[in-house]
């Protein structure tokens, strides 16, 4: 089975073709700068090819992909019979969607129901699923939601305490995302560590520019850091993460900014960029520190010290952790950082493994031997745990 794997930005649409039967990638890109001038095509991997042609919107960009894997010197299919199914990364899927889910009529209406919750990636990722069922109306098409891992949460996990009604009559509720990532990675780690998923207490860390903690016990997300929207929990690249919802009304009154405008605020000018008043990336920030600036140490700190309070609140959440793992760009590529939460976590009786950490973007044993606690670097694939969903789900329909 072959299964092609979409993610729709804004002015984009990333692609990977996999080959389920030894679930390798057969070819992979990204169409860029959708619906503007100088429209592109890059296509991976291996290397690097990038090639100019108009795509005035994403049914032009799909079609353009499609074109790109069965044509010309890069072609890896001889026709588009030979995809089985297309399996799409969804924002939200509220309290709907559970599972990863056949697309339909009934399923287009709901994720576009959702869109109040997700008003930023909904719409965006409807628009893949509709140029899919436009260019290739014969092919199943699976919604994969990053919501849905968390639909396991208790209330106590997920509710506000805020009045109830909100809750009942709009869904005001934590979610929670990255599930994808963390159903994926989870049961690695209890692998990895010699556990059995299914009586196991795990926490994993997706550390990126968009950064979460989720507690996961007997493989099912017990609670996660981000909430209704991705900007609650841990302190981001441009997310402030939790704080004070006072503060909204405030800068409203004293900067005249309307509601809208100080979320935006929180969700692309805060965390570390704004905190740091110099950069979202955490490289920068780092070298940054290590030439005196405090405003980039503080930023640093602010974000390890994040992390580390909420992997305390879930060692005591699960009554203990058996293994801890370190996913996402940051958690999976940045030696320093890693050392510094690493650190942060030396009253759980951890200790790091300083050869080890030298190693980028592999799984290793990050801990040491005499950890109390091991703690893994997996990196996380969420195309192929798409893929993986779409092949099972259209395989057993």
């Amino acid at each position: 089975m072959k299964v092609l794997v979409i993610n729709c930005g804004s002015s984009s649409l990333k692609y990977k073709l996999f080959d389920m039967e030894t679930e390798s990638v057969l070819a992979a890109g990204q169409a860029d700068r959708i619906g503007l001038d100088g429209t592109f095509i890059r296509k991976a991997p291996g290397e690097r090819t990038e090639w100019e042609m108009p795509m005035p919107n994403h049914t032009e960009a799909f079609r353009a992909v499609l074109d790109a894997l069965c044509n010309g010197e890069y072609a890896v299919i001889k026709s588009l019979d030979e995809i089985d199914a297309v399996g799409h990364r969804v924002g939200h899927g509220g309290e709907k969607f559970t599972e990863p889910t056949i697309v339909t009529d009934e399923v287009i209406k709901a994720i576009d129901e959702c869109a109040d919750l997700a008003p930023i990636h909904n719409p965006i990722h409807l628009r893949g699923i509709l140029a899919c069922q436009e260019v290739m109306p014969n092919i199943p098409s699976v919604a994969v939601f990053d919501t849905a891992f968390h639909q396991t949460m208790p209330p106590r996990a997920y509710l506000y305490a805020i009045p109830l009604k909100y809750y009942k009559e709009y869904g005001v509720r934590r979610y929670g995302f990255h599930g994808t990532s963390v159903r994926f990675v989870a049961p690695r780690l209890a692998k990895l560590a010699g556990l059995d998923i299914n009586n196991s207490k795990l926490i994993v860390c997706h550390i990126g520019s968009g950064a979460s903690i989720t507690a996961v016990k007997d493989g099912k997300s017990i609670d996660t850091t981000m909430g209704m929207t991705p900007v609650e929990g841990l302190v981001m690249g441009t997310r402030s993460g939790d704080i004070d919802p006072g503060i909204i009304e405030f800068l409203c009154k004293k900067e005249n900014m309307t509601v809208s405008e100080v979320n935006m605020l929180l969700n692309t000018d805060s965390g570390v960029k704004g905190l740091s008043d110099y950069s979202n990336d955490y490289r920068d920030l780092l070298d940054a520190s290590e030439q005196g600036n405090q405003d980039a140490e503080n930023a640093l700190q602010v974000l390890v010290y994040r992390i580390a309070k909420y992997v305390g609140a879930y060692y005591m959440a699960l009554g203990g952790v058996d293994a801890i793992a370190f996913c996402g760009g940051a958690g999976e590529g940045n030696i320093r950082l890693r050392k510094r939460i690493m650190e942060s976590f030396a009253a759980l009786g951890i200790k790091i493994n300083e050869e080890a950490n030298q190693i980028m973007e592999e799984e290793l044993l990050l801990s040491a031997e005499d950890s109390k606690i091991p703690v893994w670097v997996v990196p996380t694939d969420e195309e192929l745990m798409i893929s993986r969903e779409t092949a099972s789900l259209v395989a057993n329909k």
